[in-house]
């Protein structure tokens, strides 16, 4: 009998092999498994805004039980401190529910009927995570702390008498060994907090001097996220048990909506919001008594729909996406629920208010009328792309999806635009092909202010990069989670920006509000010694680098894309990745904003230009004097 062959001693697999790892170790070694992709903040989904959602959501639960209205929260660049006023933890515990894995309140569906978080593992993930991390709950006349470093306890410190009200603060530091360069982006902060007003009607949250409140829910929800001008009806409002629906439509391309379950915001949609859209189309069908197509329905609708959901399943522990298909785990479906609920009401909506009953037809029927006049030439340029995409160039595509990719890999896709071979071809060369695309444009991109959706197929670098995408129907399919723009920081490279942004903004601004569009920033300049090599990205980075090397260090000025090598591309699109989101603000209302940028020479418009240009001579200016003096032998 044959002697079994002896395994290579790298694979061994006995005893040894097996590995236990305790709470804390296995949230640093795999943290995208309890809070996504660690990211450095310039994504809304990115690791340090969960860290704040997930201690925020715990104060929200206690405000559905009716313990607190108010919240009160502090941001800085390093920590986040956040105090209820609730119950506040049960004294005995509090060491517990912040370290112990599967440990919480959340298990006992009494306790929290439809609460965000049921798994135990939200603030453990925030206390492992963290370089501090302090809890003290304040309860009946007593106070209980507790203090860690990076998951560890270092001070357990005894139960003393307190005059604070009941509740419960919590303070953290994010882990810069774990959040790389990380930064807090204002508006983020300001959306996240106006959410949690506009889903708590009645809750006080006051965050960093700024008072968040909300009478009316998702109607004020609206109100904020649109121009009164620009709709076609006044919002339309309805409330049922454990639902609350906003909707309207507007004069933009594309459907635009706001979902929500247990009060976290389902960026990604599910089941809930699938629901609500077939309920939109069933009740306008049975209003007019008409089978209209669903897209011409639903074409420039912006909605919001939140639903509370007992025991709510999510594809992820961002809680990002609903899987759930039933309210409850012995209930009505979630397809029945909401669908019927939306169809129903909305009918009867429409029943007694014929203004709006026609106002919503004339859209309807002006949607029909645009998707028939490009029927022939749709086909055609969707022939077009498919030929085109086996024998062009143009894309360099990725082996991970946003659209298909249910893991970490899926969610770090992106694409690069950029123009010009040279460019493309150093981005392709040091790219990581498991989740970069690189997208080439031929010249500037046309600008298509005021023009009509036909003039994206017309177009062959339109229809392509529409294809690319995979946003023709919206971007429920989009292939990638960021959309970088990739240009030179020169006049043409600011040009073709704003070119690739009218486009973006006139024909799919919901991937635009979504917080899927992005600008690269790649260095000005680079300044290096013998011993070491700097990139900066401003004059002021220059005079600090500079400072920083002594002697007289090399000074490159880089003057577009294709002059850095591959090598060196690799450190810019890598782990020290700099991106700049583009963020509509409240009050940049799209169609204002295209006109005033891309509409004709306005007064407004001319006196910005000087004004600005006379800013930044300023600037150049004072900068110059500062710079003669550092660089002097």
């Amino acid at each position: 009998m044959a002697k079994a062959e002896k395994a290579p001693a790298s694979n061994q697999y006995d005893e040894s092999s097996i590995k236990s790892l305790d709470w804390r170790e296995h949230i640093r070694l795999r943290p995208g498994m309890y809070i996504g992709k660690l990211g450095d903040g310039s994504s809304k989904d990115d690791g340090i805004y969960v860290l704040v959602k997930e201690v925020v959501d715990n104060c929200i639960d206690e405000h559905m039980m009716g313990y607190g209205k108010t919240i009160d929260i502090k941001i800085t660049d390093q920590k986040v401190v956040v105090r209820d006023y609730g119950r506040g933890i049960p004294l005995g515990k509090v060491v517990d529910v912040v370290s112990k894995i599967n440990t919480g309140a959340k298990y006992d569906s009494g306790a929290f009927q439809k609460s965000v978080g049921l798994n135990g593992v939200g603030t453990k993930a925030v206390n492992a995570l963290s370089n501090y991390f302090k809890v003290q709950a304040f309860r009946d006349g007593q106070t209980k702390l507790a203090e860690f470093k990076r998951g560890k306890l270092t001070n357990d410190a005894k139960q003393t008498k307190s005059s604070e009200r009941n509740g419960t603060l919590v303070e953290f530091e994010p882990d810069e060994t774990m959040f790389k360069n990380y930064h807090f982006i204002p508006e983020y902060l300001d959306d996240l907090m106006w959410n949690y007003a506009f889903l708590n009607a009645g809750l006080t949250i006051n965050y960093n001097g700024q008072k968040f409140f909300s009478k009316d829910g998702l109607l004020d929800l609206l109100k904020q996220k649109s121009n009164e001008e620009d709709l076609r009806y006044p919002i339309i409002h309805f409330k049922g048990d454990d639902i609350e629906v906003a909707l309207t439509h507007g004069g933009q391309y594309g459907e635009e909506y706001y979902s929500f379950v247990n009060g976290q915001n389902t960026t990604q949609g599910g089941t809930h919001l699938a629901a609500f859209r077939e309920g939109v189309v069933k009740g306008v069908r049975d209003f007019y008594k008409k089978d209209f197509d669903a897209s011409d329905i639903r074409a420039s609708i912006l909605a919001a729909i939140a639903v509370r959901i007992q025991e709510p399943v999510f594809e992820s522990q961002t809680k990002t996406k609903l899987g759930s298909t039933n309210m409850a785990p012995d209930g009505i479906s979630v397809r029945s629920y909401v669908g019927d609920f939306v169809a129903k009401e909305l009918e009867i909506y429409l029943h007694k208010n014929p203004t709006t009953a026609d106002a919503l037809l004339k859209r309807i029927l002006q949607s029909e009328r645009e998707r028939k006049e490009i029927a022939g030439i749709k086909k055609l340029a969707n022939d077009r792309a498919k030929k085109a995409n086996l024998h062009n160039r143009k894309l360099r595509d990725c082996r991970f999806h946003f659209d298909d990719a249910k893991g970490e890999k899926g969610a770090e896709s992106v694409i690069f635009i950029t123009e010009g071979d040279s460019a493309s071809g150093s981005i392709t060369k040091s790219r990581d092909v498991e989740t970069q695309a690189v997208f080439s444009l031929r010249g500037k991109p046309l600008n298509c202010f005021q023009l009509t959706k036909k003039v994206v197929y017309e177009n062959e670098e339109f229809n392509l990069l529409q294809h690319a995408l995979n946003i023709e129907d919206g971007i429920e399919g989009l292939r990638y989670n960021k959309v970088i723009i990739a240009t030179d920081a020169d006049v043409d490279g600011m040009h073709i920006r704003l070119l690739l942004m009218t486009f973006f903004l006139q024909f799919f601004p919901e991937l635009v509000k979504a917080g899927h569009v992005f600008i690269l920033e790649t260095p000005l300049f680079r300044v290096r010694n013998k011993k070491e090599t700097i990139y900066c990205y401003s004059d002021d980075e220059r005079v600090k680098a500079i400072a920083k090397l002594g002697t007289k260090p090399e000074i490159t000025r880089f003057k577009g894309l294709g002059e850095i090598s591959p090598e060196e591309f690799g450190e810019f699109i890598g782990e020290n990745i700099r991106l700049q989101p583009v963020i509509l603000g409240k009050e940049g209302q799209v169609a204002k904003l295209l006109e005033f940028y891309m509409g004709k020479n306005t007064p407004d418009r001319q006196e910005f230009i000087i004004e600005n240009l006379k800013i930044e001579t300023d600037k150049v200016e004072a900068k110059a004097g500062e710079l003669a003096v550092v660089e002097e032998p």
